[in-house]
């Protein structure tokens, strides 16, 4: 071999060399680019994620927009500011007992399955008028949502009717549906229609079941709920007439038993 050709050799391996170097540096950089963009969006990505997950922590719960809704959907035969005052009876009967209640409360269930009945025969014969305020306070205590939403259901009965929503009360506070204050079964829409097929007036009825299902009085129990709580009432059941607590003769107790509240009933109706 020549020197020249020697030397034209070496020049050839250097340059492939070169030219080799240049396309590894290449390939390098653009690797180097690629881990950083991927570590950039990733690091987009996490910082979105947590950003979401704040913003749907921050969210208000479904029962906490209802109640700060400033727009309130009332069921028919309601009254008063959001339709808050709800008034059962003839417009002949001359006084009105005041009946405070909370739809998950076992003892208004115990006060229902022994009164309800006398009460729905009192209004039907015009002997007084019932005001029906309806409480939420044990799905803070307990927790849940049943009372929220067994009230925001009763509201879908009062849009049928005073008597359907006197029926579906009797059903909710029934023995056969009424659950254990730590069960919270008011809170399945499906349990609720379960409850009102048991009333003529709502079963099958589309109306009252696109309500609840809809929600359509949550803001209105919402609202019912914080007339409870601006009453100064402490504990349901709470039965009041002409502004003073009717309770079982004898007794700081409201009247648990037909007996006991008819007696305490006349009393009051002649006070």
């Amino acid at each position: 071999m020549s020197a020249r050709n020697s030397q034209s050799n070496k020049a050839a391996a250097r340059e492939r060399l070169r030219v080799e170097r240049e396309r590894q540096a290449k390939k390098d950089r653009a690797r180097r680019q690629l881990v950083v963009g991927v570590s950039a969006v990733a690091v987009l990505a996490a910082a979105g994620g947590i950003g979401y997950a704040v913003v749907q922590s921050n969210k208000p719960t479904q029962w906490e927009a209802a109640a700060e809704a400033t727009t309130v959907t009332a069921p028919k035969n309601t009254s008063g500011t959001n339709g808050t005052t709800v008034v059962i009876g003839k417009p002949s009967a001359k006084k009105t007992l005041e009946l405070y209640e909370d739809s998950r409360c076992p003892v208004c269930a115990t006060f229902e399955q022994g009164v309800g009945s006398t009460i729905e025969k009192d209004v039907e014969s015009g002997k007084y008028k019932i005001k029906y305020v309806g409480a939420t306070f044990i799905d803070n205590g307990v927790p849940g949502e049943g009372s929220k939403n067994a009230l925001s259901a009763l509201g879908a009965a009062l849009n049928v009717s005073p008597e359907a929503f006197l029926k579906y009360k009797s059903a909710l506070y029934s023995t056969a549906f009424h659950p254990e204050e730590n069960q919270d079964k008011f809170a399945k829409d499906s349990y609720l229609l379960e409850v009102a097929d048991s009333v003529p007036a709502l079963k099958s009825n589309a109306e009252f079941k696109k309500n609840v299902e809809n929600g359509t009085f949550d803001a209105w129990a919402m609202k019912m709920s914080k007339a409870f709580d601006e009453s100064g009432v402490q504990g349901t059941p709470t039965l009041k007439m002409d502004g003073k607590t009717v309770t079982a003769q004898g007794s700081d107790s409201p009247p648990m038993t037909a007996d006991q509240f008819t007696t305490a009933i006349d009393a009051a109706l002649k006070a």
